[in-house]
């Protein structure tokens, strides 16, 4: 159908004159074809003239699988590790009864069916008829037909109908939403037909235009003048990672390596990410090929994971599994498994990497801290210099600690009981443990009050050593130096989970070990009540990064039914071994 219709539009170039305003952007061209030179049979409700505005917002709706969390059931021999175990943060705001917003661009019920077979502008006169809302009534129907997948000429026929009534113009929207049905069902031929309708008319396309054409035409013989549309996009803006994942793609399909492998270290140097289908298809590509420099550029991938802190989602990290399993000759063997909590795999019996910082990234780590979060541009800071010299001055002269305490944040987690009773029981506790505790807090604390009485408070300071700070002061940064300060043996106790002051730390590397310290220095009531005994969750012990020995890969990967929150960690893990 569109093959006639291109050869129509180039035979009688009258019907293609532009109706193009002086001044106006792209999404006011259009164009018309006469429908009526088209003849319809009852089987062919096919035939449609449309309006090519250029622009498009593309669903990218992601839709998150997020079927359950894991059981909570125990094992003695496993840590799920709770504060940064993926999953947990969804978990506790499911408990609290928070609920995303629901909003419905169209009707969420309708007594509209989807038709079963292409319908005459008759027809869809009655359809609509039954519509509520008519205004929307075309939109919402297309909507529906990308929704369930609706055959191709059931969309032909709806567009047909359409161009009838408006004197052969169909709106950009319901235009691209054809092309999206097209592009999901790999239809090429109807693809290629509206690609060559574009490029006859338009010297250049929005973005959203160049994707959907991308995405489409690399499984097509023309594969190639993808190339040609990622140049054109260059010429406007940045290309998307997907843009460059489809070319990489279908550079993969058509066996050009090196294209892809170009491709793929282009977007690297434009420091693009790609994303988890592009990694994905070239290790597709790879099962059971032998080329030792392929294999060293996958591996390549896997130490970029690493460096980067990413976590590879299930399909991906099956596809790991898969490749390495067809190496000829190699042996390799893989499993899906959890991490026992002193680190070591419970497939091959290895021990992960330590969780804690060596001497030299700890000291970066701590001086990154003091001048970034402390002293330093930290948007959230409410400090004044003179108390920043206060606080290190006390800080110098005490001993390291062993625990750091968040006073006012820790006292709110019982909103029933006097925050000052909490704190000295929580205090007590520790120091008769013979623990050096630093209770953090503010000044209106000690103002006996009550929720805050002078004779715990008392007790509190004759306890442990304190530090009240202004009552407009930022106290999560004392928290932070005052425990890296101490050395590595010191914990901090607190429910804030630190993600503004991580923002705040300039570049990746320091993020990345603030991240790891946080993990393993971070302590969380798992069972307490004041008076009762305190119980903390136990701390991570390994780092949560792809690692190897040469002959062994552990490869930390996303459940696809697991939601993770960004400051979360995965809890299961691709072990690979290879076999003697």
């Amino acid at each position: 159908m569109m093959t006639l219709l291109l050869s129509f539009c180039r035979s009688l170039q009258m019907l293609w004159k532009n109706r193009l305003y002086p001044g106006s952007s792209p999404r006011n061209w259009t164009f018309s074809v006469l429908y009526s030179y088209f003849h319809f049979s009852k089987k062919e409700q096919r035939y449609f003239s449309f309006t090519l505005p250029f622009q498009r917002n593309i669903k990218a709706t992601n839709f998150l699988i997020s079927k359950a969390i894991s059981s909570n059931k125990s094992d003695k021999d496993t840590s799920r590790h709770p504060l940064f175990s993926a999953g947990t943060a969804k978990k506790k705001s499911e408990i609290l009864g928070y609920k995303k917003d629901q909003q419905h661009c169209f009707p969420s019920s309708s007594p509209v069916l989807l038709p079963t077979k292409p319908l005459n502008s008759e027809e869809w006169e009655k359809v609509k008829e039954n519509f509520e809302q008519k205004n929307i009534f075309e939109h919402w129907m297309m909507e529906q037909m990308i929704k369930y997948n609706c055959s191709i000429d059931i969309a032909k026929s709806l567009l047909s109908w359409i161009a009838r009534k408006n004197n052969g113009i169909v709106d950009y929207k319901l235009l691209i939403g054809y092309l999206t049905l097209c592009v999901s069902q790999r239809q090429t031929a109807e693809i290629i037909d509206v690609y060559e309708i574009m490029k006859t008319r338009y010297k250049t396309l929005e973005h959203e235009g160049y994707t959907l054409l991308i995405q489409g035409l690399i499984h097509s013989d023309r594969w190639r003048e993808t190339l040609i549309l990622l140049e054109d996009i260059k010429k406007i803006m940045s290309p998307s990672k997907r843009n460059y994942g489809d070319c990489i793609k279908g550079a993969l399909l058509h066996r050009e390596m090196n294209l892809a492998w170009n491709l793929y270290f282009e977007m690297l140097n434009h420091r693009i990410i790609p994303n988890w289908e592009t990694f994905q298809a070239f290790f597709d590509f790879a099962k059971g090929v032998k080329n030792n420099e392929f294999e060293r550029r996958l591996l390549d991938i896997l130490l970029y994971l690493r460096n980067n802190q990413m976590y590879p989602n299930e399909p991906f990290a099956q596809s790991i599994k898969i490749w390495f399993e067809s190496i000829p000759e190699k042996k390799w063997k893989g499993e899906s498994v959890i991490i026992h909590k002193s680190g070591q795999c419970l497939a091959c019996g290895r021990m992960l990497e330590s969780i804690h910082l060596n001497s030299e990234e700890y000291e970066f780590l701590k001086q990154r801290v003091l001048k970034d979060i402390l002293d330093g541009g930290d948007q959230y800071r409410k400090t004044t210099p003179k108390e920043i010299n206060r606080f290190e001055k006390f800080i110098k002269s005490c001993p390291p600690f062993d625990i750091v305490i968040d006073g006012l944040n820790v006292t709110k987690m019982f909103p029933k009981i006097r925050e000052s009773e909490t704190l000295l029981d929580i205090v007590s506790q520790l120091t008769k443990q013979n623990f050096q505790v630093l209770v953090l807090g503010r000044k209106h604390m000690l103002n006996g009050r009550s929720r805050w009485h002078k004779n715990e408070m008392t007790a509190v300071q004759n306890m442990a050593y304190c530090f009240f700070a202004d009552n407009v002061s930022e106290d999560d940064a004392f928290l932070l130096y005052a425990t890296l300060h101490s050395g590595n043996q010191c914990r901090f106790l607190t429910r804030d989970l630190m993600r503004d002051h991580k923002a705040c730390l300039t570049d990746e590397k320091t993020q990345q070990l603030f991240f790891r310290w946080q993990q393993g220095h971070q302590l969380v009531f798992l069972n307490y009540y004041p008076g009762k005994k305190i119980i903390f969750q136990s701390v991570l012990t390994y780092n949560t990064v792809v690692q190897t020995t040469g002959d062994s890969w552990h490869i930390p990967y996303d459940e696809n039914i697991v939601e993770r929150y960004s400051y979360e960690v995965p809890t299961k893990w691709l072990c690979l071994q290879q076999q003697n």
